[in-house]
């Protein structure tokens, strides 16, 4: 037993003894290259980008339409916020006719994607960029006279200036006075089709009712709507109808 033990300690010692040193790499601290002014152009880079600058910016800078006054996004019924919404309902009204469809009822945006304002003169290419710089798809949301409610309850709760088109929603002394779509009270038994953005029809910005309807996707992208829309009106209408009344609104957005 003793012998099997040292015989044990003999090969361990050996196998120790015989494992190579670790070699630590040799660690140099480099000076760290800043991009600045400074620093020389790469000509035969510049020269492969420029046409393409030249290009993207002769895009970018054309005129598309033109308007008399300011689009902003302020205030519960702001100009810029129900031109986008009813652009928006034209262009899944549009595309729900040639899905064969039902004619769409209304549509709901979301004011916070709606980055900037168009100030008055004249509108170019780059300008709807910023306005909106996502990618959102418009989708149509198929639900029920009776789940809609959630929409108006929605507004009574928050009284946020999200953009509607074709709908009216008042509210008063902390419940809703009136409630329209198409014009029209709510009928239950009936069933509606609301277009809006990707991002409101999976719950973005608290609106979860969404989730209790059919999404339908129609693979539009928002900001491409707008462009065309822009383009299809040389010079702006504004919408000066009202659409969201808050009578007991203490503060205005």
């Amino acid at each position: 037993m003793i012998n099997k033990l040292l015989g044990f300690g003999l090969i361990g010692f050996l196998l120790v003894g015989c494992k190579a040193p670790l070699n630590i790499a040799n660690i140099h601290t480099e000076k760290n290259i800043y991009i600045t002014s400074d620093i020389d152009e790469n000509k035969e880079m510049d020269a492969i980008i420029q046409p393409y600058k030249h290009e993207l910016e002769g895009k970018m800078n054309t005129k598309i339409s033109h308007t008399n006054v300011e689009l902003t996004k302020s205030g519960d019924n702001s100009n810029l916020g129900n031109l986008l919404a009813d652009y928006t309902f034209e262009g899944a009204d549009e595309w729900a006719k040639k899905n064969n469809l039902p004619t769409v009822d209304a549509a709901v945006i979301n004011i916070g994607g709606i980055r900037t304002i168009i100030p008055k003169g004249d509108i170019l290419t780059k300008q709807i960029y910023e306005v909106m710089p996502f990618e959102n798809e418009i989708v149509i949301v198929k639900i029920s006279g009776k789940e809609l409610e959630g929409l108006f309850d929605y507004y009574l709760k928050t009284q946020k200036n999200n953009p509607v088109s074709h709908l009216v929603i008042e509210t008063e002394n902390g419940s809703l006075s009136k409630k329209l779509i198409g014009g029209k009270t709510i009928d239950y038994n009936k069933t509606y089709y609301l277009a809006t953005s990707d991002y409101l029809a999976l719950g973005g910005d608290s609106m979860f009712f969404f989730g209790k309807g059919e999404l339908i996707s129609t693979g539009i992208k928002m900001r491409d709507l707008f462009l065309e829309k822009f383009k299809q009106n040389p010079e702006v209408s504004e919408p000066n109808d009202v659409r969201l009344i808050f009578k007991d609104k203490k503060v205005q957005d």
